[in-house]
C-alpha cells in the first residue's frame, strides 16, 4: 500500500479512536508542536525520555526551545515529576494504519510514565514505520521478542473506560489526549 495511502487510512481511522494525527516535516516542528499544545493547555512540565539516547543535539535544540516558552524539559528520573507532567514526548518505533494504533518499545520506566501519566501523549511516527496491520508487523515483533523481555506498548487513542452504566470517562488509566505526528521519511 503507498505511504500516502496508509498516512491517510491512520488519520481516518484516528477519528474514531479519538486522536489527532497531524503531519510535520522536520522533528523541530514537533518539538515546537509539543511545546505550543503544553503552553495552550497551562502545562509547565514536558517529558522525552530516550530522545537524549538517540540524538545529543536533538535534546538539546528541544531543552532550548522549551526554555524560550517557558517549560521545563526533563528526560530522566520521571518519578519524581509525576504530579508535574503535562505532556509526554515519544519517537513510536511502528505505526499501525487499520487501528491508527503506535507501537512503542517501553522497556523503560521513564518512558512509560511519559506516555501513560502525562495528560497529553505527543508521539512522533516516523511515516515510513507505518505497517497497514497488524499482521505487517509480524517479523519486526518476532525480532523484539528474539532478546530478553521487554515492554511492548500498543497505544491506540487517549484513556477511555466505562462504567457499569456506560458512562465513558477520558484520561483515567492513562492521557487524556494522543496526538500523532507523522514525520515524512525515517528522519526521527
Amino acid at each position: 500500500m503507498p505511504k500516502q495511502d496508509l498516512k491517510e487510512m491512520m488519520k481516518e481511522k484516528a477519528q474514531a479512536v479519538q486522536s489527532v494525527v497531524s503531519e510535520v516535516g522536520s522533528i523541530e516542528e514537533a518539538f515546537r508542536y509539543a511545546i505550543d499544545i503544553t503552553r495552550k493547555q497551562g502545562g509547565t512540565v514536558l517529558a522525552a525520555p530516550g530522545l537524549g539516547r538517540q540524538d545529543a543535539s536533538a535534546f538539546a535544540a528541544f531543552r532550548a526551545l522549551c526554555e524560550q516558552n517557558g517549560v521545563a524539559l526533563v528526560k530522566e528520573s520521571l518519578r519524581a515529576e509525576i504530579g508535574k507532567l503535562h505532556t509526554g514526548f515519544t519517537v513510536a518505533d511502528y505505526g499501525i494504519a487499520e487501528t491508527a494504533t503506535i507501537v512503542q518499545e517501553s522497556s523503560c520506566e521513564d518512558l512509560r510514565i511519559a506516555t501513560m501519566l502525562s495528560e497529553i501523549h505527543v508521539a512522533v511516527l516516523p511515516a515510513a514505520r507505518i505497517k497497514p496491520n497488524a499482521m505487517a508487523l509480524e517479523n519486526e515483533l518476532k525480532g523484539e521478542m528474539k532478546s530478553a523481555p521487554s515492554y511492548l506498548a500498543f497505544i491506540s487513542g487517549a484513556s477511555r473506560t466505562a462504567d457499569i452504566e456506560r458512562e465513558l470517562t477520558i484520561g483515567v488509566h492513562g492521557p487524556q489526549e494522543l496526538h500523532i505526528l507523522i514525520l515524512d521519511g525515517d528522519q526521527a
